[in-house]
């Protein structure tokens, strides 16, 4: 059996951003996770607080979260070693108008041209999933196993894996949208149960068909700067609420690609595309479920498709409440849902 200060279970982005944190504080943490590319790494890396507060039209007091992470990335990129590029975020089309008033009522920068219908904002920004998961993974001792069970032995958990046991009398769980683990107590087995699996389709080409990130409803298309695709282009992305299934649907796919086309405003031709898929977990009010759970017990759940945006705010408030400190965001409190009349954030 080996030991840790701190074991997190799961390395996606919630779990290696907090895993990173933590390390760059001083604990010993080990992260339990199988050697496969979690849903983390089925993503844009768009760090984008002014289209996304915009897109799901959300509350003042969710849009203000989103800013705050967004502060927080500058020095969290820094200190982890991510390459976060500041990049324009331009919306076309249809929907312009109800995306400028949303901006304009949160408060982002942005420049709206009348004649062409664009809107143009230089508040979000953009990494490579795939490098940045790497960088925070540097330093930290992992075992590539899948978690079996758990259980509390005295002041410790430990955590039993296809690897063997290790023990640590700090607990994470970044499980993502997974069942919940053997052995964790009745309320957070609960609260796991009420995750909503989201379904993610993307793809992944060699063509370079913007430089910055263009939108519009129906997808989006951004450059990768970054990786085996680096000087090509992601187009994404679906939202299939209640979908597991990692088989690309390519009906979905092909509409998907339609769209683009026409975001780009360019012809429909030929062009060869990896699609990938990824499973990311929502909570039934949208908002992730980070926060103590009880007896050493942790949780980083729920990221639904702002996971990368969120990673540094929700790594700094494990953090926090690990330590001892005070929380300041505790609309993320995850016992919210087993209240269901106390929801505080918006529907998936």
């Amino acid at each position: 059996m080996t030991s840790s200060d701190i074991v997190i279970i799961g390395a996606g982005v919630f779990g290696l951003a907090t895993a990173a944190e933590l390390r760059l504080a001083g604990h010993q943490v080990t992260v339990v996770a199988p050697d496969t590319p979690s849903a983390s790494a089925v993503a844009a890396g768009m760090i984008a607080p002014a289209m996304e507060a915009a897109i799901d039209g959300l509350p003042v007091h969710v849009a203000d979260m989103l800013k705050m992470s967004r502060m927080l990335w500058d020095v969290f990129a820094t200190r982890t070693g991510i390459d976060l590029q500041d990049m324009p975020a331009e919306w076309r089309g249809e929907g312009v108008e109800r995306v400028m008033l949303q901006m304009q009522r949160h408060d982002f920068a942005h420049s709206y041209d009348a004649q062409t219908r664009t809107l143009t904002t230089d508040e979000d920004a953009k990494l490579d999933p795939v490098t940045a998961l790497e960088r925070m993974g540097q330093g930290i001792t992992r075992i590539n196993a899948t978690a079996e069970a758990v259980f509390r032995e005295g002041d410790h958990w430990l955590v039993v894996t296809s690897e063997g046991v290790v023990s640590a009398p700090k607990l994470v769980l970044a499980t993502g949208a997974s069942a919940a683990i053997i052995g964790l107590p009745d309320a957070v087995t609960r609260i796991i149960d009420a995750i909503i699996p989201v379904r993610g389709l993307i793809g992944i080409t060699r063509e370079r068909l913007s430089e910055h990130v263009l939108r519009a409803d129906g997808a989006y298309v951004a450059p990768v700067n970054a990786g085996p695709f680096a000087g090509g282009s992601m187009i994404g992305a679906t939202m299939e609420t209640g979908v597991r299934d990692l088989e690309p649907d390519m009906e979905r796919c092909e509409a998907m690609l339609a769209a683009a086309w026409a975001l780009l405003g360019v012809e429909p031709r030929p062009i060869e595309i990896e699609w990938r898929a990824g499973i990311r977990g929502a909570s039934p009010d949208g908002l992730p479920l980070v926060g103590d759970v009880g007896n050493g017990l942790y949780v980083a759940l729920a990221p639904r498709r702002n996971g990368w945006l969120l990673a540094p705010l929700v790594a700094s408030q494990l953090r926090a409440e690990i330590e001892g400190q005070s929380v300041t965001e505790r609309t993320l409190d995850p016992h919210r849902v087993l209240n269901p009349s106390d929801r505080t954030g918006f529907r998936p």
